[in-house]
């Protein structure tokens, strides 16, 4: 613990539904619901004005409907909230040496490191001046937390949402934690709430009073000390600036189970192939490529090889992923496909394709790693919510579920759809709501709704008025897909003006 509270927190506000509504004007202030959107959809994050009807990350895209039906719902465009996340960073790092990202939106920074604050009133500015950088360069709101710990810290941006600060003072961290629920601390998820709950355990402050020893009879040594260090504020843990990756994977969920044996080889084939692309982007190679199937029943099973050396050969991990899904009964159909790659090295290993082909002959075939028949409720493919439980870690879940990326995938589907929204397929190109596109004549626009052999565009842009809709058909030639505009303030003009008649 410091005596000063020169470690801050950073979270931005609903980062990519915020991502959304400064690039679409006519979304301001409006509810947007941004995961994805077919009947397996998950939502990954929901603006503030969509929250007041219940909607949250991790929630079933049909319930999300359901509570909020005149919300806009969209897919998620990785590439744009990725690049306004390194403009963000950028300006972390300008602070200090010393930045520990958690995800796009989430990061701690050790002020002293940068030499930026080293007592309450320099602290309190330099988090006052980073949130008025991020709205000038960015046009989004973040909210800070101050304190002497990383836990303390996080738990004050909690409290300073949205567009907040709040600056916890050393000392006073007890009395701070005591009236807050026992959810608030990382680690404690809906199991362990509930154990405490049953134990007449509702609060911060009955954790502290429960006492070390009680603690640890109740959930087990490792994380009842764990929890009553945190009950009493104590955190030592420093800022990292470096996190090093453990896996690199992906994974989709699909609108309709898979029963067709060639299709899932298919789409197994092309996770490797995107797997191997995010395994080279982050400059790793791994040596255990690992297979994950969701069965129609929810069972997952999971599979893996382990080749004798890394590799970040597209090859040879298609090849391994093949043999594995060799040993899935997959009768009766498929709802999730995954191919992830572990053990990761900042090297490659030659001929790993001819050693992989080996070594499979020699040693029979693939080794499980996981629990066959493993009932799963349907949501976001990662390890939030209650996993945290008894895990030690208290940086807390991620701020956007790990498995926004293919619930997407269900909006692609297997042929058009009706239901505005939802993707249209025309001439192998897909309209998903939300998604970049440009027009010959009108310029710069995204998608507001397809269905019925149509297409329904607004062409606004960053820093604009709000536009105007047109409607085309899904084949017009003279609508294609497009990049991102940049939000204003990251080019300074919010993109380019259209040609000919394109007043939107």
């Amino acid at each position: 613990m410091r005596a000063a509270p020169t470690i801050l927190h950073l979270d931005m506000d609903a980062f990519y539904a915020s991502v959304e509504q400064a690039s679409k004007p006519s979304l301001r202030g409006k509810a947007v619901i941004v995961g994805g959107l077919g009947p397996r959809g998950v939502v990954a994050t929901a603006s503030y004005e969509a929250r007041r009807f219940g909607v949250h990350s991790a929630m079933p895209t049909a319930q999300a409907r359901r509570l909020c039906p005149n919300g806009a719902y969209l897919t998620p465009r990785f590439r744009l909230y990725q690049s306004v996340s390194e403009r963000v960073m950028g300006l972390l790092r300008a602070l200090s040496p010393l930045v520990e990202p958690l995800s796009l939106d989430e990061a701690f920074v050790d002020l002293e490191a940068g030499e930026v604050a080293f007592d309450s009133a320099a602290a309190r500015a330099a988090g006052e001046r980073l949130r008025a950088d991020i709205m000038a360069a960015t046009g989004l709101s973040g909210s800070v937390g101050l304190a002497g710990s990383k836990m303390l810290a996080k738990v004050a941006s909690e409290e300073a949402k949205p567009a907040g600060l709040l600056l916890i003072e050393p000392g006073t961290e007890r009395a701070h934690l005591a009236p807050m629920t026992v959810r608030t601390l990382p680690g404690v998820g809906p199991v362990t709430g509930e154990h405490l709950r049953r134990a007449g355990i509702t609060t911060v402050g009955e954790l502290a009073e429960a006492g070390e020893d009680e603690l640890i009879r109740m959930v087990g040594r490792s994380h009842g000390l764990g929890l009553y260090r945190m009950a009493l504020g104590l955190d030592d843990r420093p800022v990292v600036a470096e996190r090093d990756a453990k896996s690199v994977s992906v994974e989709d969920t699909f609108d309709v189970d898979l029963h067709d044996r060639v299709r899932i080889r298919g789409e197994v084939q092309r996770l490797a192939d995107r797997c191997v692309g995010r395994l080279r982007s982050s400059g790793h190679s791994g040596r255990t490529i690992v297979l994950k199937v969701r069965r129609y029943d929810f069972s997952t099973l999971t599979r893996s090889e382990t080749l004798r050396g890394p590799t970040d050969d597209p090859g040879v991990v298609r090849e391994a992923a093949a043999r594995l899904l060799e040993g899935v009964d997959t009768t009766g159909g498929v709802r999730l496909l995954g191919v992830g790659v572990t053990g990761l090295a900042d090297y490659t290993q030659e001929d790993l394709f001819a050693q992989a082909e080996a070594q499979a002959e020699a040693e029979g075939g693939a080794e499980e790693v996981g629990p066959a028949g493993d009932p799963v409720a349907e949501g976001p493919e990662s390890s939030g919510g209650d996993a945290a439980d008894g895990a030690g870690t208290p940086d807390g879940a991620p701020a956007e579920p790990a498995g926004a990326e293919g619930a997407v995938r269900g909006a692609e589907g297997d042929g058009a759809v009706g239901t505005p929204g939802e993707a249209v397929i025309a001439l192998g190109r897909f309209w998903p709501a939300g998604s970049d596109v440009r027009h010959a004549v009108y310029g710069p626009g995204w998608v507001q709704g397809s269905g019925v052999g149509r297409v329904t565009v607004r062409f606004e842009r960053p820093g604009s008025a709000p536009g105007r809709v047109r409607t085309f058909k899904v084949d017009d030639p003279e609508l294609e897909p497009s990049d991102p505009l940049p939000l204003v303030g990251e080019d300074g003009g919010g993109g380019e003006r259209p040609r000919g008649a394109g007043a939107a």
